[in-house]
């Protein structure tokens, strides 16, 4: 019965008033249920179909459908008070309240709001976003955790993500959102959705995605970054992006798909691309959510890893918008734009072919500006751009455009003809100084920090376009100059000399020297070589930063009162080498993949630090402190060549997942990390405590409130046994 009258569709009927003033009676109304209904519904089915379908509208249209289409083997056939006494059951067992002996009359004014799946009595304080809020800071004003009590920390609850999906999973890098008193992550390889209560980390629904063969050649699997939320009135929804590449839009009561967005919550994020020319494959996906600003929600997009491409020609990485209520597209953003269009011009050849260029780091915004800002990545491919001579914008920059509109408002690229992998790798952080003025911030792979004029994108420091070294590559173009910001000073090591070699004892030092003499040292923007190159024999370039950073897309965290940023990277040797591979790519050069990173028996070619958390003053552009991300490893520490050696702490080769509160700077090791939680003091970033975890933090934490109490949650990864949500809070 309930489920045939709540199915979506247009009623051609006459609408019978209700007799004026009958009283309605729940009691009553539950043996009706028994008589008339239960033969085909239960009512655990209710709540959720009302709060699926019924969210928004009135008591009375319930009535109304109610009475027209059932029983379904005889609508109509009970009389008006049995109607009004089943409408008034309904109501009660999908927990939503009526008045004291309510009558009839009322009907029309009882709204079907979703009752909250948790219900808190005290200060409730929400984490809303991937990076706590539109601006992407990562940073909570919440101090109940401090440095007096972090102490005390310990474990509130663990959630085992190991069921959700076909394989267990391992390695998760969700990050939770908590609204309202119910939590949200994403869990498994096939990115199910789940809500928990965030005081006991209990299961309260579950919705997964089946998508079959699209799934199995999705280039970006496993559980993702995290999810999206958005309310309008009543109406609460999660959004995800699956590695099929769907947007969804669910129930955030229930779960359920909701069936007025898109095609019954489901919007088919492959339609509408610009294909490759010749080339039927489309590898898109995307790991992190979409980024939902007032009514609209935008959807960047990733592709699989560009080092080695089959072909030049590629699917363009277009940003879009879509209503957030009916999944309407509203607009495209051509981050490789065509004949005619602003940018084109920068393209002496190769636009029309030439893909990637997405955005698959996460967006933040501006709403009073109307602004999101988009981090867009390199295009086809990674290290070779022979086939797409110029600039090639708008890859490789910070783009601004109206979030209603999709038109760009300003856009700075950070790397000319990217052939370096330097992709725009996270979140622009939108922050006010402490003054009050207003920029948004641009961390990179390469080391460098750029601010800008919110509005109109001009550089906050100044900026200076250097001479760098041209390629010697066959086909290769590249541009003659770079950006180079003269405030901050770089964050990460720049290009490989020979005082960057590692150098714990002098017998290393003279094999790392020899082992060096088969590479080319670099500045910066050195380009990628030849492998073997028949002009000097060379195996590749050495560079820092990696081409995963520096930054990567863990970002930073901004603190509002003290101006101060907290950017975690990496120190690694990239080799960029290039080698003609006819049988892997049509490309002329692709990377090649045989060189690896060169070590002396395993201890890394460059000095330590190998991961390190840099905090800089954006009000002066001043560093203020550099700190390891952790202890020495083992094999470092073990080391048969180091016995006997005092090793200051190298941290490790790990980007760090960071969370900012008032009072502290809490920090995972990340991905490849060692396992536990640091707690540092933010002006000296000086270790307070680490809390031991049964695993590594890889998620970023985030803080919230709940009935007055503050929690931290993270995900924790461990490659020996499945990955957890850990939650933390203090002692009653």
């Amino acid at each position: 019965m309930i489920k045939r009258f709540l199915v979506l569709v247009s009623l051609v009927a006459t609408i019978v008033p209700v007799v004026e003033a009958q009283e309605l009676d729940a009691n009553r109304g539950a043996t009706v249920f028994q008589a008339e209904c239960v033969r085909c519904h239960i009512p655990i089915e209710i709540n959720a179909r009302l709060q699926n379908d019924w969210v928004g509208r009135s008591a009375q249209e319930l009535y109304d459908r109610v009475r027209l289409t059932m029983p379904a083997e005889n609508p109509g056939s009970l009389n008006a008070q049995q109607y009004l006494d089943l409408t008034a059951f309904l109501l009660e067992t999908a927990r939503i309240d009526l008045p004291d002996n309510a009558t009839s009359a009322i009907l029309a004014s009882i709204q079907i709001d979703p009752p909250p799946l948790v219900m808190t009595s005290g200060e409730t304080v929400n984490w809303t976003h991937l990076g706590g809020d539109e601006a992407s800071t990562r940073y909570s004003p919440l101090d109940q955790i401090n440095a007096d009590n972090v102490e005390s920390l310990e474990v509130a609850w663990i959630f085992d993500i190991g069921p959700f999906g076909p394989i267990s999973e391992t390695n998760s890098v969700t990050t939770p959102l908590m609204v309202d008193g119910t939590m949200y992550a994403t869990a498994g390889v096939t990115r199910n959705v789940v809500a928990l209560d965030p005081a006991s980390g209990q299961l309260l629904w579950m919705w997964r995605p089946q998508e079959g063969e699209r799934f199995n050649v999705a280039p970006r699997k496993g559980s993702g970054k995290g999810l999206s939320y958005y309310r309008n009135g009543a109406q609460e929804t999660i959004f995800t992006v699956t590695p099929g590449f769907f947007l969804v839009a669910l129930n955030a009561r229930t779960g359920l798909p909701r069936e007025n967005f898109g095609a019954g919550g489901f919007i088919d994020l492959k339609n509408g691309l610009r294909l490759a020319i010749d080339r039927d494959v489309i590898d898109i996906g995307i790991s992190f959510p979409p980024l939902v600003v007032e009514d609209v929600i935008i959807v960047g997009a990733a592709h699989t890893v560009g080092a080695r491409p089959e072909t030049a020609s590629n699917v363009k990485g277009d940003i879009r918008g879509f209503d957030a209520n009916t999944g309407e597209l509203l607009w495209t953003f051509k981050s490789i734009p065509e004949a005619g269009e602003p940018g084109f011009e920068s393209w002496i050849t190769g636009a029309e072919i030439t893909g990637n260029a997405g955005a698959w780091a996460p967006l933040s915004a501006d709403p009073e500006l109307d602004l999101v800002y988009i981090p867009v990545e390199a295009p086809t491919g990674d290290y070779y751009g022979g086939d797409r001579h110029g600039n090639n914008l708008f890859s490789s920059s910070t783009v601004a455009v109206n979030y209603r509109t999709g038109e760009m408002v300003w856009h700075f690229q950070t790397t000319h003809h990217d052939i370096w992998d330097f992709d725009t790798p996270a979140a622009p952080i939108v922050a006010d100084l402490p003054d009050g003025t207003p920029i948004v911030i641009q961390a990179l792979k390469q080391g460098h920090l750029f601010a800008f004029n919110r509005s109109n994108g001009e550089p906050i420091f100044p900026v200076e376009e250097r001479r760098v070294p041209l390629t010697d590559v066959p086909g290769e173009w590249t541009s003659a100059v770079q950006p180079f910001p003269l405030k901050p000073a770089p964050y990460e090591r720049q290009g490989f000399q020979a005082d960057d070699l590692v150098d714990f004892t002098p017998e290393i030092a003279a094999m790392a020297r020899d082992l060096a003499s088969n590479y080319r040292f670099s500045t910066l923007f050195t380009p990628p070589s030849v492998y073997q190159d028949p002009n000097d024999g060379t195996l590749g370039t050495l560079h820092l930063p990696h081409a995963t950073g520096g930054s990567n897309w863990e970002g930073a965290a901004y603190d509002p009162e003290t101006g101060l940023i907290y950017i975690p990277t990496i120190t690694q040797v990239h080799v960029k080498a290039l080698q003609n591979l006819p049988d892997v790519s049509t490309i002329q050069y692709v990377y090649y993949e045989g060189v690896g990173s060169p070590t002396i028996d395993g201890i890394p070619l460059v000095k330590p630090p190998y991961g390190r958390i840099t905090a800089i003053d954006m009000t002066s552009g001043d560093h203020v402190w550099m700190q390891a991300n952790g202890d020495t490893p083992d094999e470092i520490k073990n080391h048969p060549l180091l016995e006997g050696i005092e090793i200051p702490a190298t941290g490790k080769a790990t980007h760090s997942t960071l969370l900012l509160t008032k009072t502290l700077l809490f920090q995972g090791e990340g991905q490849g990390g060692g396992s536990g939680l640091w707690v540092r003091d933010k002006a000296t970033g000086e270790a307070i405590m680490h809390i031991e975890l049964p695993g590594t933090v890889s998620g970023m934490p985030m803080t919230f409130m709940l009935d007055g109490i503050q929690y931290i949650v993270a995900g924790l990864s461990d490659s020996n046994s499945t990955a957890k949500l850990v939650a933390l809070r203090l002692p009653d």
